[in-house]
């Protein structure tokens, strides 16, 4: 059996050929795939339970769907973290907290959005827990919709301005951290997205050989991980 992990799919309905791609994929996994996991930034961004996911409607539809075949695991990103766990439960969502530590074939794997490996990136990690507080999230809840989106949709746009003119480096992870939490939580896998470079690095630590795999965005190409019974692969295909 087969376990798949996708993150950083920005799902917008400004990107329809994406949507369908997903919900295509979705509609059309393959038999053996026992569980679906996505960590973070499913969407390109989320005010609350009464957004109205314009564009979004069938992505939901067909995640229920799916649900009563598989268990469909979802963690917050920097994008989506006001999805609530009630509307995660009622669209058949199993929610998970960040970090969360799970065991498969035999491994012991900590599952990540990322963005706080990210540490170098010392501005970001202020807006993160600014955000993630309950006071903000409580205030910001307090606004009518309108203003909710057209706050989301200016701190986007803010967020891609100011992420053209950081280095490359600050917006990666730290690697000191990176082995921090591979000690902390006692894994031999870190798995999480956020810095759209997909790869499947090889850490030594503590004298054993552990692996951090970064999944991939979902803009001109779609990237799958995949772990079955010692197998791990990335599957990438063009978004058509």
């Amino acid at each position: 059996m087969t376990t798949i992990f996708i993150s950083d799919l920005h799902l917008d309905k400004d990107r329809p050929k994406v949507i369908r791609y997903f919900v295509d994929f979705l509609n059309n996994l393959e038999s053996d795939i026992e569980s679906l996991y996505i960590l973070g930034d499913f969407v390109e961004y989320w005010v609350g339970d009464d957004d109205p996911g314009d564009g979004l409607e069938e992505v939901f539809s067909s995640i229920k769907k799916k649900s009563n075949d598989i268990p469909i695991y979802f963690m917050h990103g920097n994008r989506d973290f006001m999805i609530s766990e009630k509307f995660c439960n009622h669209h058949g969502m199993k929610f998970l907290t960040d970090p969360t530590k799970i065991k498969l074939h035999g491994k012991k794997i900590l599952l990540m959005h990322g963005d706080t490996l990210c540490i170098d990136d010392i501005e970001y990690q202020k807006f993160r827990t600014m955000v993630r507080s309950p006071l903000w999230q409580n205030e910001m809840l307090k606004k009518s919709l309108e203003e909710r989106i057209n706050l989301a949709k200016m701190l986007r746009a803010k967020s891609l301005s100011e992420t053209g003119a950081k280095d490359e480096v600050i917006m990666d992870v730290n690697n000191d951290e990176v082995i921090s939490q591979l000690k902390k939580y006692n894994v031999d896998m870190i798995i999480h997205g956020h810095t759209h470079r997909p790869n499947i690095h090889k850490i030594i630590s503590e004298n054993k050989e552990c692996k951090r795999i970064v999944l991939g965005d979902w803009y001109d190409k779609s990237f799958i991980l995949r772990i079955s019974d010692g197998e791990i692969i990335i599957d990438k295909s063009n978004l058509s």
